[in-house]
């Protein structure tokens, strides 16, 4: 089993910047795929961007490329979505998941572990 925490969402007004860290326990050797997606009130969840390991390769939705960032400090077990530019749009709760191995970038079915998520809202 894999536990997962997310931290760093708060409240940022348009064009400001935030961190999100998500930080994975218990059985976390072995390839991964660690996935960010969020949910906006009234709207299906959506996957923003995701990361492999070994190699951190990266994937990126549309709507987020360019301004968002994730990246790996696999000593510390630990994600970041580095997110910039942010727009009222962006106001959603942000969870991250892990899959086992290389697995489809998009699909959350192929996750296995997720966080409880972490509330992130941007005013305008």
């Amino acid at each position: 089993q894999v536990q997962l925490v997310e931290s760093g969402g708060g409240l940022v007004q348009a064009g400001d910047s935030l961190r999100l860290s998500c930080t994975a326990s218990g059985r976390t050797s072995g390839s991964y795929t660690l996935g960010w997606f969020r949910q906006a009130p009234g709207k299906g969840r959506e996957f923003v961007a995701a990361i492999r390991w070994p190699g951190n390769s990266s994937f990126y939705s549309s709507s987020v490329e360019g301004r968002f960032t994730i990246s790996n400090d696999n000593a510390k077990k630990t994600t970041f979505l580095q997110m910039t530019a942010l727009k009222p749009d962006d106001t959603a709760v942000y969870s991250c998941a892990r899959g086992i191995g290389f697995i489809a970038w998009t699909i959350e079915g192929t996750y296995t572990y997720w966080g409880q998520g972490t509330q992130v809202t941007v005013s305008s």
